[in-house]
């Protein structure tokens, strides 16, 4: 299937989605808490389906009732079932192999094709040196691991994924010795790290930090039943944003953003350097933008979902946007870097691809064209959003969307939006 855009006005009052990666933290440390615990304002997704399923297969007894989640039994409590397929959720196959390592049966954990080409070994490695036994498929999904894992000192290198070290944040306080974690070079998506410590603290558990991003040290500890909210995800919420400042006349965002740590959130600073005016009131957001953007120079290390929110904004800039240290968008659903840059110069952007970033120059010859989202949920929408402004284009693959915003083609029509589903 494909999505046909055509140029579009965007007005009226839209809710943001909740948060993805908060939705994911949430559901496992409920169910590592145990019964009454709770998550109101789930998003449901096929990502966080991924992880309420997997959750079940450990053993968990889950309600789901409304927007929210109940935890009738832990883990701990029920039947395994040693076959965890996370779908297409990196979060969740991390995450839940973690978990995995804190049984004593082997537990095997897979996923869709996409999922099945990315990188798991560091993790695996970092489990066996507490011991856990891991085999893979040279260093890919799927896997299998045995536990249990009794905890000491570990290191993994932080410059693939900020999941790998949530894995093991998550599980350390539930073995006999504890954790002493050690992050050896540069840490990607550090706010990531930052969201996972606050959810664990928010379920009872504390992890005392030697060197941010570097050290830290999780004695062990036993996870409380509590209730969590989860806030907008400033993932999706950066994707409207754009959609206002390209095409939006009188257009309002609604959704609480609480004050739990999103790394996402820089997307407004980098709004206000492009020009564009942002306004936070009483739960509503609302841009005002400029004829024309500035360009400039952006750090992507820490937020790699912002490449293509970011991106698309070229699209009204006379001024270069460049987009550095986001090489690991290269290891997300697709190879976000390459995919970026080969299907907005179908749009009349001039890119430079590098290994760690894009440079893009906007042309004076801006047109429709046929985009290839590879199945890629957030290329999909950030592509259909580029289609608004310049108007005739296809997108492919707009199933994609349930993985973070299920609703996102259906909401956006009500606001003015011109997609048909071919």
């Amino acid at each position: 299937m494909s999505c046909k855009v055509e140029k579009s006005k965007l007005s009226g009052n839209l809710v943001c989605p909740p948060n993805k990666s908060y939705t994911h933290r949430a559901i496992f440390l409920g169910v590592l808490a145990g019964s009454n615990s709770r998550v109101d304002n789930v998003l449901f997704s096929d990502d966080t389906w991924a992880t309420i399923n997997a959750c079940k297969n450990f053993g968990a007894q889950i309600e789901e009732k409304d927007s929210s989640i109940i935890v009738k039994k832990s883990i701990w409590e029920g039947t395994l079932v040693p076959e965890i397929n996370a779908e297409n959720s990196g979060t969740t196959i991390r995450i839940a192999s973690g978990i995995a390592s804190l049984f004593s049966e082997e537990i095997t954990l897979t996923g869709d094709f996409s999922l099945q080409n990315r990188p798991m070994q560091p993790l695996l490695d970092a489990l066996e040196s507490i011991g856990a036994k891991c085999s893979s498929t040279d260093g890919k999904p799927p896997i299998k691991i045995t536990g249990k894992i009794m905890g000491g000192n570990v290191k993994i290198p932080g410059n693939f994924s900020s999941q790998f070290i949530s894995a093991l944040l998550i599980s350390a306080p539930l073995t006999e010795k504890g954790v002493n974690l050690v992050i050896e070079g540069n840490l990607v998506s550090k706010p990531y790290i930052d969201a996972t410590i606050s959810t664990m603290r928010h379920f009872g558990v504390k992890v005392q930090t030697l060197i941010p991003y570097k050290r830290y040290n999780i004695a062990p500890q036993i996870y409380k039943p509590s209730t969590f909210t989860v806030p907008i995800d400033f993932s999706s919420l950066a994707l409207l944003l754009s959609a206002a400042v390209l095409c939006g006349e009188n257009f309002v965002i609604q959704g609480n953003i609480g004050n739990l740590p999103q790394g996402d959130e820089v997307f407004i600073d980098i709004l206000e350097e492009l020009g564009v005016e942002v306004t936070i009131k009483d739960d509503k957001i609302s841009i005002q933008s400029p004829e024309k953007l500035n360009g400039g120079r952006f750090d992507l290390s820490n937020s790699p979902d912002l490449l293509p929110p970011l991106a698309i904004l070229s699209l009204k800039t006379p001024s270069p946007i460049e987009i550095v240290n986001v090489k690991h968008a290269r290891l997300k659903e697709t190879d976000r870097i390459a995919i970026v840059s080969r299907e907005l110069v179908k749009l009349g952007i001039r890119v430079e691809e590098k290994e760690d970033g894009l440079v893009l120059i906007k042309s004076n010859n801006l047109k429709g064209g046929s985009l290839n989202s590879e199945n890629d949920h957030r290329l999909f929408m950030a592509f259909c959003i580029a289609g608004l402004y310049v108007g005739d284009c296809t997108v492919t693959d707009p199933e994609s969307v349930k993985v973070s915003y299920p609703n996102f083609i259906v909401e956006m029509k009500k606001i003015g939006a011109k997609f048909s589903i071919q």
